[in-house]
């Protein structure tokens, strides 16, 4: 139980970046994934009897082919004599060490199928409680000292910007629907159901365009995979006969949606502007700097052969950043990539990224990885399992997401769902 609270809290805590001390790469969240690192290797005697699950074999192949991308990639930038910036490339080695070991030791361990679930719920409590925390610094309740929960009008609270708190809550969001399904107990429930609750309101309160989709997807998403779960039930019920009867509406409403198009595409727009984070033209103006940063992964990722450049950040910083940064006051405890005659922006794309440091290799086996969770979950007829992959899917086509603890402990949860379902007796109550 320590250890699995130990993750929990590591996972919450380390999207809390303002809490790390001054010019330190480290904080709380950090020192708590270590630490239970070091816990779970300290028991190297049970971990080397541990069997191979499916899930540990696929997180080893993936882990195989990206360090030989990354060390592939290195070497073309040598031979190529391409410039780097050496913090952040040490940054990144010692951020995928860490996420290398929560990997394995989520999946590994004679009780791995066991202690995942137990974690994660311990996740959906910390996380309710972190939420709850920051919501009051949003209402301006409590202060933390030397934090500061705002990014102009985007809520960021204790994390460094608001989209790294955004992909907290994306995860989440859905995370918690899974345990509101399939744990035992009202209060459990009701707790999940909480949980659920403050990372939509904390989503939307950082104003991410990414959250916005995530979330009215995900959505669809859920509905069409309770249909499916419904209708493939082997004993009819009144579940399956509403399902029947949504299927039958579907054309309907289609015909009706097409019949007033231009109604909907305007309604459609007005809402997600309403979700985004600014006006048409800044929306805009957030595309383009995306693109362009888009473009020069690409542009890198075949200079290099299709080989990767290594770990780091490998393309220039867009120069409209560089000089709204001179020209605008920037809020308090914020870091940004500094310009110092070397690329080190990152194209906020997962595939990009991993397209500029370990090639075509790097991209293809993470692409097989977050598949391989997908279908996991999928066959499982873990629905909102199925929504948080998709969910992360969505995080790796606008954001970096591969260095984040979270990311893993999902996939690792996902690639452990037969295991899960097996060994849940005392967690999850299952009801179809």
């Amino acid at each position: 139980m320590i250890r699995d609270t130990l993750l929990a809290l590591g996972l919450v805590l380390s999207t809390a970046s303002q809490l790390r001390p001054a010019g330190l790469p480290i904080g709380p969240g950090e020192v708590s994934l270590v630490i239970w690192i070091g816990l779970m290797i300290g028991e190297a005697g049970s971990l080397l009897h541990s069997k191979m699950t499916p899930a540990l074999s696929r997180m080893c192949v993936f882990w195989i082919f990206f360090i030989i991308s990354l060390c592939l990639g290195s070497a073309t930038a040598f031979v190529i004599s391409d410039i780097h910036d050496p913090n952040l490339f040490i940054h990144d080695i010692l951020a995928y060490a860490i996420v290398l070991a929560v990997s394995l030791l989520c999946t590994v361990g004679p009780d791995a199928g066991c202690s995942i679930p137990r974690a994660a719920w311990l996740l959906i409590l910390s996380s309710t409680a972190f939420l709850g925390v920051q919501l009051l610094t949003a209402w301006g309740l409590i202060a933390i000292p030397h934090t500061d929960p705002w990014y102009w009008e985007r809520f960021r609270g204790l994390s460094d910007n608001p989209n790294q708190l955004a992909i907290f809550c994306a995860i989440t969001t859905f995370l918690s629907v899974h345990f509101i399904e399939h744990i035992s107990g009202l209060g459990r429930k009701a707790i999940a159901a909480l949980c659920a609750a403050f990372s939509i309101y904390v989503g939307r309160l950082t104003r991410s365009d990414t959250y916005a989709v995530i979330l009215v997807t995900g959505i669809l998403l859920f509905t069409l995979l309770k249909l499916r779960s419904w209708l493939t039930m082997p004993k009819p019920s009144p579940r399956r006969a509403i399902a029947g009867i949504a299927i039958i509406s579907l054309p309907i409403i289609a015909a009706t949606a097409f019949l007033f198009a231009n109604l909907v595409e305007a309604e459609t727009f007005d809402l997600m502007m309403k979700m985004a984070k600014g006006t048409r033209q800044e929306t805009s103006q957030t595309a383009n700097i995306r693109l362009n940063a888009w473009r020069s992964a690409i542009d890198r990722g075949i200079e290099s052969g299709m080989l990767g450049l290594g770990p780091g950040p490998h393309i220039e910083i867009p120069p409209v950043l560089v000089a709204a940064r001179r020209e605008d006051s920037e809020p308090k405890y914020i870091e940004h990539p500094q310009v110092n005659g070397t690329p080190n922006f990152e194209a906020h794309n997962t595939f990009l990224d991993l397209f500029t440091q370990g090639g075509l290799i790097a991209i293809l086996s993470f692409t097989w990885l977050v598949g391989t969770a997908f279908h996991a979950a999928y066959r499982m007829h873990f629905d909102a399992l199925v929504v948080v992959v998709w969910s992360i899917i969505v995080l790796s086509m606008f954001h970096l997401i591969i260095r984040q603890p979270l990311f893993w402990f999902a996939i690792a949860f996902a690639l452990m769902a037969s295991a899960n379902s097996r060994a849940s007796s005392l967690l999850y109550n299952r009801s179809e």
